[in-house]
């Protein structure tokens, strides 16, 4: 293999791992993800989040409703940093869906995006 040839084959590798590690680099969920604590009319709304890492809902007491009207799914988590515990797993709420925490269980504190 030519010295040039060779140079060139490096260089390809090289950007076709950097796009697909920045793949999700700017992108958001298109759409909303609308949060409601339990028996509260206040709702929060979160539009075009990024798709990238964990996100707190800024509700004091955390969601008990949550209505995904994106493009994408989420997973809601009772920590505030997206942690699974071993009293709560993560949620899996699936997009152009809603979900509803049972009674006298802790509510949602931070979600994470699916992509």
């Amino acid at each position: 293999m030519s010295h040039l040839r060779h140079i060139r084959v490096v260089t390809g590798a090289a950007l076709l791992l950097l796009t697909a590690t920045a793949c999700s680099a700017g992108k958001t969920t298109v759409g909303t993800l609308s949060f409601r604590a339990h028996d509260s009319l206040v709702e929060l709304t979160y539009s075009n989040t990024p798709v990238q890492g964990c996100h707190r809902i800024g509700l004091p007491h955390g969601a008990a409703h949550v209505e995904n009207n994106t493009l994408v799914d989420v997973i809601m988590y009772r920590t505030p940093k997206c942690q699974k515990s071993d009293e709560a797993d993560g949620i899996y709420v699936p997009m152009s869906s809603s979900n509803v925490t049972a009674p006298d269980t802790l509510p949602w504190r931070s979600f994470s995006v699916v992509h």
